[in-house]
């Protein structure tokens, strides 16, 4: 899609832009420097991934992101707005919501309240109402389980709830944290196939992810970072050939 087109945004029309802009971000965890003057962009609508070997610093940047790690210096905006002067609560309300590694979700409370939980600051019992539907059409096994503890439920199934309460926020970009950790295969397969859906409705996707293979066969755009820096970055197809990365990476 070419810049200044158009794409539905669950259910409104916007203008592809520029969304989310990390500029020279330095973070320490006391003396430990673990992200070091990283830079990277995300527009509207795109699938970017962050691809590395642990310890690299990908959560660490999600963390920053969503506000709950403070950087040492350097910049982030989101839809032009100053992510470093907003708190972490409000952040979410312009539009960012962060899907956590290992999936988090309220283990004793049914999968129809976790859902609820995601829509907690609005007011829109439409809207709300409207999104719980279009939530379960998106993953029906949580409408088979709605009534479910969620602790109750399979790895994979907990994974699409963490999913879908994110959803219930009406994000404009969603942070997707490991979303395959500890699934089989075939939930992987699903996993990802339910994160392209969600970016055809027109949600913007950062995914972090250690599978780097299918990471960079949904993604339109990548960074590789090593030791807290971007040693890569490029389209997701041109660096999936890099013989750098293969070796690195993608087991070849």
């Amino acid at each position: 899609m070419t810049r200044g087109s158009s794409r539905l945004i669950w259910g409104v029309t916007r203008l592809k832009k520029k969304m989310l802009e990390v500029s020279d971000l330095q973070v320490y965890y006391g003396a430990i420097h673990a992200i070091k003057g990283v830079r990277f962009e995300v527009d509207e609508g795109e699938i970017v991934t962050l691809i590395g070997a642990n310890g690299a610093g990908k959560t660490t940047i999600l963390h920053a992101v969503s506000g709950l790690v403070r950087p040492r210096s350097g910049g982030i905006t989101f839809c032009g707005q100053d992510l470093l002067a907003t708190k972490p609560h409000q952040i979410t309300g312009l539009g960012l919501a962060q899907v956590p590694e290992g999936r988090r979700v309220f283990s004793r409370m049914t999968v129809k309240e976790n859902l609820e939980m995601g829509a907690y600051a609005r007011k829109d019992s439409i809207g709300i109402k409207e999104d719980y539907d279009r939530v379960l059409t998106i993953l029906p096994r949580l409408k088979e389980r709605r009534r479910q503890l969620a602790g109750t439920l399979s790895g994979g199934e907990q994974q699409m709830l963490s999913m879908g309460r994110a959803l219930m926020a009406q994000p404009k970009m969603l942070l997707l944290d490991e979303p395959s950790m500890g699934l089989s295969p075939l939930l992987v397969q699903e996993i990802f196939r339910t994160i392209r859906e969600i970016n055809a409705g027109g949600v913007t996707i950062l995914l972090v992810e250690q599978n780097a293979k299918m990471a960079l066969e949904l993604a339109s755009r990548a960074y590789v970072l090593e030791t807290g820096k971007v040693a890569m970055q490029g389209a997701a197809k041109e660096l999936a050939d890099n013989e750098e990365v293969k070796k690195a990476y993608l087991g070849g």
